[in-house]
């Protein structure tokens, strides 16, 4: 079997798009620019699909890799008879291999390796055979210096017995089985440590159990937290004698003496060593299912906010609210630079407002600002009310934005880097200003994992959590295209085929030799060679380039078609972008060759109607309800609007302008069924929801959709 086919008997897609994907994959052709240029080669396939194909063949070549490394192993201890090698190569299921594998395997001196030393491995065999009716006679044969009786001889042929139970692949597979099907995950609160006060929010797992099948991702993560902090004991078992009367069934063949002895040996063999193991791998399979599911919720919602609607190159005025140590102000300009800072005292316990709004009325004027972002943390709502009563000579739009990962952003180095002499209280302002403008430009700076958008992060796989969330990333930048003249070597970073190293040579040469002309200049940039250029160079714009074609989604190798076609109708290729008449008239079939085909020239075309259009909604203001200041103030019944601000799997958290989030569990989403929450909510909407419960004490609200 080979990779294709390895691929192809898993996924539901035609070999000749596997057999193109793989192909440009190996040609280091990065997920992005094959689904947006290579349409016509993979017949089409999205980004989802080429990111399973990459990761069923990294799967197939890491298969490839281990039965290689078994294959040499049983090899060099002599032991590889042609039926098991004929086993092993044919074998893809990493399980069955490691199955094959098991009795080959080093490991520390068993019990069993014990009795073999003692001469007792043909009394097993003979026992293992079930032919003899008299073991005690049969075992008084094997008595020497080191075994002194007869129970002795039986219970070392008993623990060789177990070990070869153990390694039986049809007993495993089978009890494997079993336990995917029957487990029960059972929780129990460690006593000593039941009343902590850390413990209260596990008291749902003091004292739990469940089908493990049937156990939901966040509530088996929730558990195993619960468990590595302390504070309970989790246990995956199934009914032992079911377990054992499948092993006797499928082992003991007669009814005689050696079916005694065969029958104890199963017994030690699942409690010492079957349970145990199978449990355990039972366990890491619901772990590795539920971390899946878990960075899945995370890579969504993470998409979500970094395609946030952006305000766009505007003048804005930004501040990180707080109380005793003031509200820091900055003034930012159209491209992002810091053009002011200073700190205003309007709350407690300066009560500086009258100061404070005359410094904030002269910072609008001074700095010909057009907005106004305000950080969503502490003081948040207190700050908004302040500004809103301050009369400004012209409209000015205020939002209120999410300060997730601000902090973090600002002790960074990439931070320090960019304001060198400034402190981390300008840094977090600056941040939370920049989210306004252009949200994804602003939080690529910052780590996924401390925005704040998943469930049980620091609990997941966290090399599978960096990879899904770095793919999400670029999927993210790419789709909606970077202007190489503004963007920082963090956005850079995640181009199609640039990465880090690279991201810097483009900003130092950008600072020695000034903006970027063309995009053809790239090439001049050290180190990026012929390939980065191709996989780049449609994902970023040049605004003032000399060719138009230079701000759009339009690749430079399909610059002479575009120009062909501009011909064809007697135009010059900059009279052709956004002339949708005359582009209604182009047939795209007469355009079809080796090089392009009608996939490639029907997006040409639909990005020549609208050139480097931002898939992005613009940014809309939102008004929380004025009365409520506080989570005093919620009342059962109340309607209120919000903004859904993270989604799990068991529901949304929505934002109502106070310190806590209210949740609207997955059954109070909608009328009827509902499975996925990303069906019905996305990151950032605006939803009305209804007060349902209030716990003051332990901070939480309970809300539903369902008005």
């Amino acid at each position: 079997m080979n990779a294709i086919d390895y691929i192809k008997n898993l996924i539901n897609i035609p070999e000749k798009s596997i057999t193109a994907t793989i192909k440009l994959l190996s040609e280091d052709c990065t997920i992005p620019f094959i689904a947006r240029y290579r349409k016509d080669a993979t017949g089409n396939l999205d980004e989802t699909q080429i990111e399973h194909i990459l990761k069923l063949n990294k799967q197939f070549e890491d298969i490839v890799k281990r039965k290689e490394a078994v294959l040499k192993s049983i090899e060099e201890q002599n032991s590889l008879t042609p039926e098991l090698k004929q086993k092993i190569e044919q074998s893809f299921d990493l399980q069955e291999i490691e199955d094959l594998y098991l009795p080959f395997k080093k490991r520390k001196k068993t019990k069993a390796d014990a009795a073999k030393e003692k001469g007792l491995e043909p009394l097993a065999k003979i026992i293992m055979s079930q032919k003899a009716d008299d073991v005690q006679f049969l075992a008084s044969k094997y008595l020497n210096e080191n075994v002194s009786s007869q129970e002795e001889a039986l219970q070392g042929a008993r623990d060789i017995m177990a070990e070869w139970i153990n390694e039986n692949m049809y007993v495993r597979k089978n009890l494997r089985r079993l336990f995917q099907r029957k487990a029960i995950i059972t929780s129990r609160v460690v006593k000593a440590k039941k009343d902590e006060e850390a413990a209260q929010k596990f008291s749902q797992y003091f004292e739990w159990e469940e089908s493990l099948n049937r156990t939901p991702s966040h509530r088996l993560l929730a558990m195993l937290r619960a468990e590595a902090e302390g504070f309970v004991r989790t246990n995956i078992g199934i009914d032992k004698d079911e377990a054992l009367e499948f092993i006797e069934n499928a082992i003991i063949k007669s009814d005689n003496e050696c079916s005694e002895q065969i029958s104890l040996a199963i017994k030690d063999s699942y409690k010492r060593l079957l349970e145990p193991a199978i449990s355990n791998e039972t366990l890491q399979e619901a772990k590795e299912k539920a971390d899946k599911k878990a960075i899945e919720i995370f890579s969504e919602n993470l998409s979500q906010l970094l395609l946030a609607p952006p305000l766009g190159e505007k003048r804005i005025l930004a501040i990180d609210p707080g109380y005793k140590s003031g509200c820091k102000v900055v003034c930012l300009d159209e491209k992002g630079d810091l053009l002011h800072n200073e700190t205003i005292y309007p709350h407690a316990p300066q009560n500086e407002s009258g100061m404070a709004m005359k410094k904030i009325r002269s910072m609008v004027n001074a700095y010909n600002i057009q907005a106004i972002s305000i950080g969503n943390g502490t003081a948040s709502r207190e700050t908004e009310f302040f500004i809103k009563k301050i009369g400004f000579e012209k409209p000015i739009q205020v939002f209120v934005v999410s300060e997730a990962g601000a902090s973090v952003y600002s002790a960074s180095k990439i931070a320090r880097d960019e304001f060198p002499s400034f402190d981390v209280t300008v840094r977090g302002a600056v941040s939370i200003g920049r989210r306004l403008s252009d949200p994804l430009a602003e939080l690529v700076k910052i780590d996924a994992k401390s925005i704040g958008v998943g469930q049980y992060q620091h609990d997941v796989d966290q090399t599978l959590l960096k990879n899904e969330l770095d793919s999400t990333v670029m999927k993210c930048v790419n789709s909606v295209g970077i202007n190489l003249n503004t963007a920082s070597k963090s956005l850079l970073s995640y181009v199609s085929g640039i990465g880090e190293k690279m991201a810097e040579n483009i900003v130092n040469y950008r600072a020695e030799n000034g903006a970027f002309e063309d995009r053809k200049q790239l090439k001049k940039v050290p180190r990026l060679g012929e390939k980065a250029f191709q996989q780049a160079a449609a994902f970023i714009r040049i605004a003032n380039s000399k060719n138009p074609l230079d701000n759009s989604a339009v690749h430079p190798e399909a610059y002479s078609l575009v120009e062909k076609m501009a011909k064809d109708l007697g135009l010059k290729t900059e009279d052709l972008i956004s002339n949708k008449e005359k582009i209604a008239e182009i047939k795209p079939e007469k355009y079809v060759s080796d090089q392009i085909g009608i996939l490639g020239i029907k997006d040409i075309l639909k990005e020549l109607e609208k050139p480097g259009l931002d898939p992005r909604k613009a940014a809309k203001v939102f008004e929380f309800d004025p009365t409520v200041k506080k989570i005093s103030d919620l009342k059962i019944g109340m309607i209120l609007p919000g903004i859904v601000n993270n989604i799990t799997a068991f529901g949304c958290f929505v934002d109502l302008g106070i310190k806590e989030r209210g949740l609207v569990h997955i059954s109070q989403l909608k009328d009827g069924f509902v499975s996925d929450v990303n069906e019905v909510v996305k990151l950032h909407q605006h939803v009305q929801v209804k007060v349902t419960e209030v716990d003051e004490a332990r901070k939480r609200i309970q809300l539903s959709m369902i008005l």
